[in-house]
This record gives C-alpha cells, sequence and structure tokens, in this order.
C-alpha cells in the first residue's frame, strides 16, 4: 500500500522586528532656517524592508482603528513584494487624499500595530508616501451611472471632498462650495514643512473624470442658505462647515498690536505671507494648530526665543505627539500649568501674566481639570503673542431649524441617523482631524445616498470600486469592528 503523502507545511509567520527603518528627515539645524519639507520618503530599498517587518496579522488591527478603513495591511504586503503600482492603487482605492494624508495623517494605524508590544510600530504612514511616489497614483476616479440627481457640498475641507468623494462614484452630480479660493479648508493652514498645496491638487486631479464642480470663494450662510439649495435644484445637501474661526481668551488685552490669532497667521503663511514676528515669541494653547504656530514662530523669528503656554501638563496635550517632540528638538520652550489671565502692553503687547494651575480630577476627555492656584500671578515678557486656543464653526446665517449640534471640537453635525439635519434632505459632520473628518462624511454620505435611493424607490447599493472594476467595495479578510477613541 502506497504510503500517504506528508501534511502541507504550515506558512512560517515573519520573524518580528522591533526596528523601525529609519525615517529621513533634515537636521534641526538646517530646517528651522526656513519652511522647507521635514521629513522625506524612504528610498525604494529602505521601503521594502520596513514593510517586511509586517507580520500581516490575520485580524487588521491597523485598518480597524482608521477612521476611512484604509487597507494598509494590503499595500504593505504589496510594498514587502515591490509591486508598487499594486500598491499605489490599492492605497487611492479608499482614500481620495491619500497624497495629502501621507503627510500628515496621525497614524491612529500605527498606534494598533501589534509590533508597538515588542518595539516600533511599521511606518505605515511612510510607506503610504512610498506606494505613491515610487507606484503609479496618477490614476483617475470611475463615476458610476448618472443617476440623475444633484447634491450640494457646502465645505470644501477634508469632509466636504471626502462627501464628494464618496458621491461622485455612485454617479451623482456634486457641486462644491468653498468660502476660500481654493479647495482644502483647514489643510491649508498647515505649514509647508509639513504639506503644501501640492499635495492636495495631486489628489483632487483623481477627481478630474467625476461629476464634480468645485464653486470656491461662495460662502454659504450669508447670501445663499443651506435650504435654498434644496430650491434650487439639489436633491440633498451636505454640510461639512469645520471650525474656520479661531476662539479668543476672553481677557484683557487681546486686541493689542502684537497678538495674533493663529488661523490668520498660519493661512497667511500658508500663502508665503511672512508676518513680521519679534524676538520673544509666545504661543498660547495644546493642541495641532498651537504646535504649527510655535514651529512656524521658530521659522520667522530666526534665533528668537519662542515659548508655548499650556494651563495643563504634557500629558494632557491634545496635540499628536510627533509635533510636540518635533517642536522640543527646535528648541521651543514649554510653559506647563500655566493660564492666561491679561496681556500687557501701551501700544503693543509687552508680556502675558499667567496663574499657576493646580490639576484637579479628570474631565469628560479624561484630562485632569486646571484649578488655579490663589496668589501664584507672573508677567512672562514678551514682544509677540500668538492664540491658538481652539477654533470653532461659523454658522451665521445657519438656520436654527436645522437643529445642528456643535461638537466638543467645534464643529456642526447633524444630530439625526447618518448626522441628518431636521430638515430632510439636509446631513451635517466633521471630525477632530482631517482622517477622522473623512470617517465622518463617509458615513453621512452613505446617509445621503440612502435618502436620495429612497427618492428614487430603489434600495442602497455597496460602495462601488472607485476605479472601475465590477467588483463593489468591501473590507479586508479579518476586519470585525472599528476601533475608535
Amino acid at each position: 500500500m502506497a504510503s500517504a503523502s506528508p501534511a502541507p507545511a504550515r506558512p512560517v509567520p515573519p520573524k518580528l522586528n522591533p526596528v523601525r527603518v529609519r525615517v529621513p528627515e533634515e537636521p534641526v539645524e538646517a530646517r528651522v532656517q526656513d519652511f522647507r519639507e521635514i521629513v522625506h520618503a524612504y528610498s525604494r530599498e529602505d521601503a521594502v524592508l520596513e514593510a517586511k517587518r509586517c507580520i500581516q496579522c490575520r485580524r487588521p488591527w491597523c485598518v480597524e482603528a482608521c477612521p476611512i478603513t484604509q487597507d494598509c495591511r494590503e499595500y504593505i504586503k504589496l510594498v514587502a513584494e515591490e509591486k508598487f503600482d499594486e500598491a499605489a492603487k490599492v492605497t487611492v482605492l479608499d482614500n481620495p487624499l491619500a497624497t495629502s494624508l501621507c503627510k500628515v495623517c496621525y497614524r491612529y494605524c500605527e498606534e494598533s500595530c501589534v509590533i508597538t508590544k515588542k518595539g516600533v510600530p511599521i511606518a505605515i504612514r511612510q510607506l503610504k508616501r512610498a506606494a505613491l511616489e515610487f507606484g503609479n497614483s496618477d490614476l483617475a476616479y470611475v463615476p458610476s451611472k448618472p443617476k440623475g440627481q444633484r447634491v450640494a457640498v457646502v465645505g470644501g475641507g477634508p469632509a466636504g471632498i471626502m462627501a464628494a468623494w464618496e458621491l461622485g462614484i455612485r454617479g451623482y452630480s456634486v457641486t462644491v462650495f468653498e468660502q476660500q479660493n481654493y479647495p482644502g479648508g483647514l489643510m491649508r493652514t498647515i505649514p509647508a514643512y509639513r504639506m503644501t498645496d501640492e499635495d492636495i491638487r495631486a489628489d483632487l486631479n483623481r477627481f478630474r473624470d467625476l461629476d464634480v464642480v468645485w464653486k470656491t470663494d461662495v460662502r454659504v450662510g450669508t447670501t445663499l442658505r443651506a435650504e435654498d439649495l434644496l430650491k434650487e435644484g439639489y436633491q440633498a445637501v451636505f454640510l461639512s462647515i469645520g471650525t474656520s474661526t479661531h476662539r479668543v481668551m476672553e481677557i484683557p488685552g487681546e486686541n493689542l498690536p502684537g497678538v495674533f490669532p493663529a488661523l490668520s497667521m498660519l493661512r497667511a503663511i500658508h500663502r508665503g505671507e511672512y508676518p513680521e514676528l519679534g524676538q520673544n515669541i509666545i504661543v498660547v494653547g495644546g493642541g495641532d494648530v498651537a504646535m504649527d504656530s510655535v514651529r512656524s514662530a521658530v521659522r520667522l523669528a530666526h534665533g528668537g526665543h519662542v515659548r508655548l503656554v499650556y494651563r495643563r501638563s504634557r500629558d494632557e496635550m491634545p496635540a499628536d505627539r510627533e509635533e510636540v517632540h518635533g517642536a522640543e528638538e527646535e528648541h521651543v520652550e514649554f510653559v506647563f500649568q500655566k493660564a492666561p489671565v491679561r496681556i500687557v502692553g501701551k501700544d503693543h503687547v509687552e508680556g502675558l501674566v499667567v496663574q499657576s494651575m493646580t490639576l484637579g480630577p479628570p474631565d469628560a476627555k479624561g484630562r485632569r481639570t486646571p484649578i488655579p492656584v490663589p496668589g501664584s500671578e507672573e508677567t512672562l515678557p514678551c514682544d509677540t503673542l500668538i492664540v491658538a486656543v481652539g477654533q470653532r464653526a461659523d454658522l451665521e446665517g445657519f438656520s436654527r431649524e436645522l437643529d445642528l449640534k456643535v461638537a466638543s471640537g467645534g464643529w456642526p453635525e447633524g444630530k439625526g441617523p447618518g448626522y441628518a439635519t431636521s430638515v430632510p434632505g439636509v446631513f451635517a459632520a466633521g471630525g477632530k482631524s482631517v482622517v477622522y473628518a473623512m470617517g465622518t462624511a463617509s458615513e453621512a454620505a452613505k446617509a445621503v445616498d440612502a435618502y436620495l435611493c429612497g427618492l428614487r424607490g430603489e434600495t442602497p447599493a455597496l460602495r462601488p470600486d472607485p476605479l472601475g472594476a465590477a467588483v463593489p467595495y468591501k473590507l479586508p479578510p479579518g476586519y470585525t469592528a472599528p476601533i475608535r477613541d
């Protein structure tokens, strides 16, 4: 009797390598001289080496942590196999802002990477960039059969762009209304050392075959209301207003010359209009806009003293850890547990009076509540003060009938399922970062599609393949549930 054939050998998983391939960066002494790009791309060889560190988990933790369910596990696998064209295709397949996000995404995927248990997580964002730079990323999105229905998107930031993409590939005719002169929203306050308008243009170029029209320099809410768009023939409206207005500290002296709102300053810098700053600069705030402000100030002060004042501790700072580390490398001085009380000066800002804070119990976000310490006031001298204490949406002209909920981060949302507002056919959403705003916009766009399908008497279908393949979008194998903080 013939002997039985040996059982097939089980595949051997790759050995876990805890050491990340170094990401190339500009030296500190060179990069602080101007707004040159700081982080550079991997070489092809280094990208392949880094991608081979991925152990290709059966459950794609990285994908589950991504607000737009970017299939990073798959494009990493393809980079490891040196299939850069295929990797680029996977990257843009579910991410219409892939070129921008490979520079500025906050890498929630990396936070969930299992390699973190033993070492440094896979450089997922850098491998996305490698896929786009070494593969063919000049692809065009393909619309489905025209639905014969029009949708208005108010706001051309990340959420508006995502919604326009989701609806455009489904065959809707989309018009995006943007109050600035070019789409991008708050991405156009991000300094050039992180990303540029060219990155946004590369992403929007893939929209060229979609029925998406961009109407810039139009502010909906003043001369044109959201409800008016429904009367003008749009069957649905998506509001992605964002947080384009800066918050104020509401303390004496805030209107003194030399006091700058952070968003206004960053927009000017992004346009190449550099403000005249002094040599003793204070930035108030602890978020990402504050980080962009202090690091921009370093580049404009040319050797000046730049400090960041924050009322909580370093652990409570909401800013991205990578940006905080970059600011420390660039010799920004951090002053923690100090809250602004008033700004002093006669004809120009001369100093910021602060009060020490002790930290009490955690608030709703888990951050410890700052409590003033009596008799602890002191004056920090400065000749420039940049206010970066948060943003909010400008809701002037938006009807109360919409019954919008303002999220803790300042953007408006619809209270109903799929971010529907109280006005039928109007939806609203946003998010705390570029990719989170895209994620909520994707959910809202699906709800818009379901609403419009109902008007047509049809059942909603899965998202079609954005590049024209016959197979609709599907989650990667092993995906179970989203991971959200």
